[in-house]
């Protein structure tokens, strides 16, 4: 490209917008510089000379194309900000390198070129980053929609062996191993479960590392899967509780969780057994009025027992229990003390404490037990039949719900 010597008129340009060679160029040197793949550019430079040149718009199909790539980026994993990028760097480096027709002295010119370019750019860029949102939201909520199936999958312990395998892979877990599931229960008419799944999640990736962990929400819990054993830590299933609990505690505007945590077992199996028992622990814990704010499902394996054999359990709170019915205003009074007086080691200043009452009240109550069910606290065999059948009571949510009739 070079002017007419002597005339001091720009010659007739020798690059028509069809001769695409040194758009070539111009679309070569803009990849490179962005570090984005070329064909993202599509037929962009062609659009964009077109309209410098004759002033032309995009057509519909143009536009789709530009759509159809920023669809195409999303899916390879480049972010928009690059991708616009690209068509940036490209859109000036083409402005540079336009033919002389459009680079005259004639200011009218120029500016109806830059005016044509400008529209077709931010139509372009406009189109590409819609679209680009539009395919990283499907892929987003494609992605969530697998994790949660996943997840639900797992839990279940039902799903065939080899897939699950499979599918745990993209996850970053390894089914052969051991893995504690704990389960995190916000306080009553606490909304914010997803905000406290993303939050926790940064947290047991910085406790745990980022292999063999995941964080979900399940049923308005949410659900951690750690390791038995990392490189960082070997800390049972109690100590991870409490690392959860002391988290979510941190979190603003949060308080009152509670947590639950399971056993470590191998396999796939093993996740779906360890949540059951972390699931089954947050269970006992409402129904035995516990008030610790981490439950370790280890610790409540005796109430499980107790809780497998509900016709001899039945038995034994009725044949036990059952006469405290007679005292005015129900058993409850009596069933949490002496529930609170097994929880003191069988102390009864210190059951006195818990239930801010005197020590002469607590007396008193112990032996209004012991005449109406003629089972006597003090006594090591009476001892163990109150204890169990107290502990049946809390399984069988009694006095609330009725025992069932005899049979």
């Amino acid at each position: 490209m070079s002017e007419s010597r002597g005339s001091g008129q720009p010659a007739p340009s020798r690059i028509e917008a069809g001769d695409d060679e040194w758009l070539v160029q111009v679309g070569a040197s803009a990849a490179a510089a962005s570090g984005t793949p070329v064909d993202l550019l599509g037929e962009f430079l062609p659009m964009l000379a077109q309209a410098a040149i004759h002033g032309r718009r995009p057509e519909a199909r143009e536009l789709d194309a530009v759509r159809e790539l920023g669809q195409r980026a999303a899916r390879q994993g480049i972010g928009a900000g690059q991708t616009v990028g690209l068509y940036l760097s490209a859109a000036w480096r083409l402005w540079r390198e336009l033919p002389m027709v459009v680079r005259s002295r004639d200011r009218e010119k120029v500016r109806d070129a830059a005016e044509a370019v400008l529209r077709v750019l931010d139509d372009a860029v406009a189109v590409l980053v819609e679209s680009h949102q539009s395919a990283r939201r499907d892929m987003i909520r494609h992605e969530e929609a697998l994790r949660r199936e996943f997840v639900d999958d797992l839990l279940r312990g039902d799903a065939d062996i080899s897939r699950m395998v499979e599918r745990a892979e993209p996850f970053g877990l390894d089914l052969g191993k051991p893995h504690h599931v704990a389960l995190a229960v916000p306080p009553e008419g606490e909304l914010q479960i997803d905000r406290a799944a993303t939050f926790l999640e940064r947290v047991i990736v910085d406790q745990f590392g980022d292999r063999d962990v995941l964080v979900a929400t399940k049923d308005n819990r949410v659900v951690v899967l750690v390791p038995a054993t990392s490189p960082t830590t070997t800390a049972p299933a109690i100590q991870v509780g409490r690392i959860i609990r002391k988290e979510l505690s941190r979190m603003r505007g949060s308080g009152g969780w509670r947590v639950a945590t399971g056993r470590s077992f191998p396999g796939a199996y093993g996740v779906a057994r360890s949540y059951e028992e972390a699931r089954e622990a947050l269970q006992l814990a409402v129904r035995l009025h516990l008030d610790a704010d981490v439950v370790d499902g280890r610790a409540l394996l005796v109430y499980r027992v107790l809780g497998r054999d509900q016709a001899a359990i039945v038995d034994l709170v009725r044949e036990v229990l059952e006469p405290l019915h007679h005292i005015r205003g129900g058993p409850e009074v009596l069933l949490t003390t002496l529930q609170e007086y097994f929880n003191a080691g069988e102390v009864a200043t210190e059951t006195a404490k818990r239930l801010h009452v005197s020590v002469r009240t607590v007396t008193y109550r112990l032996a209004k037990i012991t005449h109406l069910t003629g089972y006597s606290p003090a006594q090591p065999d009476q001892r163990f039949a109150l204890h169990a059948a107290v502990l049946g009571a809390r399984l069988l949510d009694w006095p609330r719900l009725s025992l069932p009739p005899r049979t």
